[in-house]
């Protein structure tokens, strides 16, 4: 199997479409495995258990998305090389990346695991909740750097153009987790905590995984697995930092935000806790399966910008939000009818259900923002603007998502509706100055990423 791909020339729409499909089967997989903990402790352990599990997937999400954010910059790297043609940078690139994630994967497991207790006590994590949240903290904190090598090994793969192997480690990833999750938390009644065992075993099988097939694989790969190629190059260790740190920042902020939110729920009671848990959960698969979009839109606007094929970066962006209003019409129509619906999958408890209609009257106000991002956003991280990314990231997650959820949660007195709306509307904060930017074309008279290497 070929590991890379060239998006410098063809036909774009079809290339966009056969790209995306595997990312957006890999990333429904991708929730559907921290789903699936949600679903299976909301049957046998019962509300506390679930909110449990959504309070403290929120904090695992942050420290996950630091990570990400570097081996996003990675991604951007390896697409930029490749699309110059610069076959020699790229093995370095990959190799210096490797070893970074996984140390920043390491140093994220331990400040998990130091400060588990004063962050749960920060979030007013309810108390029926507080014991089962601890235990699925601290064992799927002690295994982020599975997580993290995971996503590395995946973005390195996006960038050069594969989407069918990250969906082969996701899924083994899902399968690993569902078997483990029905014995350990349905059969042998280890609760959270089982759910907890399941999630990081699976995660330990994907990333092991990955590594063996990109071994067998190497030539194809590109990267020669060699002992020296891990050792870090000082100027590629510089680039990453420079365009993973705001990535990095861009992608906590948004889920500090998520945290601030959570708070303010979790103080209203356990079942609004719970019913806001369940509804962010459905609207992350949502959410997830259309990133595949972004993702893959992202290494083809890189390659083009790097092989100085500006149009074909714009017209990449164009087709990615035609697709994606396409998607977001349908998911739409998906909550409107079927919203409860989908809210018992998760809880028998009738009071969550009672709060289905609320979250979905509110929620439905972020789609149009959620459908502009997709293009926008996978264009300002392609060209690699990581620093425009963290202004727009912290205009949306810092500014706009907390002064939203408070003014209408709070000070309008709207309760949960106000809540769920004010984190739902933030999202525009990115949406409209993003779009705007990619549309006034001033990004044409920058250097590339590839001009620096």
């Amino acid at each position: 199997m070929a590991h890379s791909k060239n998006f410098t020339a063809g036909n774009i729409p079809k290339q966009l479409l056969l790209f995306t499909l595997p990312f957006m089967a890999s990333n429904a997989l991708q929730v559907l495995y921290s789903t699936v903990d949600m679903i299976i402790v909301g049957k046998y352990v019962g509300t506390a258990g679930l909110s449990a599990v959504s309070q403290s997937s929120q904090i695992l999400n942050f420290a996950t998305m630091l990570s990400l954010g570097f081996s996003n910059a990675g991604q951007v790297l390896v697409s930029q090389a490749m699309g110059a043609g610069k076959k020699r940078e790229q093995n370095s690139i990959i190799g210096t990346l490797f070893t970074l994630i996984l140390a920043i994967g390491a140093v994220l497991s331990v400040g998990i695991l130091a400060l588990s207790r004063l962050i749960l006590s920060w979030i007013n994590i309810p108390q029926e909740a507080h014991a089962d949240a601890m235990d699925y903290l601290i064992i799927c904190g002690a295994g982020l750097i599975f997580t993290a090598g995971y996503n590395m090994v995946s973005a390195v793969l996006r960038g050069m153009g594969d989407s069918k192997s990250p969906f082969l480690f996701i899924g083994i990833a899902t399968f690993v987790n569902l078997v483990l999750d029905i014995l350990f938390t349905g059969v042998l009644g280890f609760g959270v905590a089982g759910a907890a065992c399941a999630t990081i075993i699976g995660q330990a099988v994907s990333f092991l995984f990955s590594l063996f097939y990109l071994y067998r694989r190497r030539v194809a790969f590109g990267f020669d697995f060699k002992p020296r190629s891990f050792r870090p190059d000082r100027h590629y260790v510089g680039m990453i930092f420079s365009l993973g740190t705001p990535m990095a920042i861009q992608s906590g902020c948004i889920n500090i935000s998520m945290l601030f939110v959570n708070a303010l729920i979790n103080s209203v009671g356990l079942v609004e806790s719970a019913a806001f848990g369940v509804g962010v959960r459905i609207d992350d698969i949502f959410n997830k399966i259309s990133q595949g979009l972004q993702y893959a839109a992202m290494p083809m606007i890189s390659q083009n910008i790097a092989a100085k094929e500006s149009g074909r970066a714009q017209r990449v962006v164009w087709w990615t939000w035609f697709y994606s209003v396409v998607f977001t019409v349908i998911i739409f129509a998906v909550y409107l009818f079927f919203g409860e619906g989908l809210f018992r999958l998760f809880s028998d408890d009738v009071l969550v259900h009672g709060m289905a209609d609320t979250f979905v009257a509110a929620i439905l106000w972020m789609f149009p923002a959620l459908a502009i991002m997709r293009g926008s956003g996978a264009f300002i991280q392609g060209i690699g603007n990581a620093k425009f990314g963290l202004l727009l990231s912290l205009l949306d997650g810092v500014v706009l998502r907390i002064c939203f959820s408070v003014l209408f949660g709070i000070v309008f007195g709207w309760g949960f509706y106000g809540f769920v709306l004010g984190y739902g509307l933030a999202a525009y904060g990115f949406a409209i100055p993003s779009a705007l930017y990619f549309l006034r074309g001033k990004w044409k008279k920058q250097k590339t990423l590839a001009d620096k290497m």
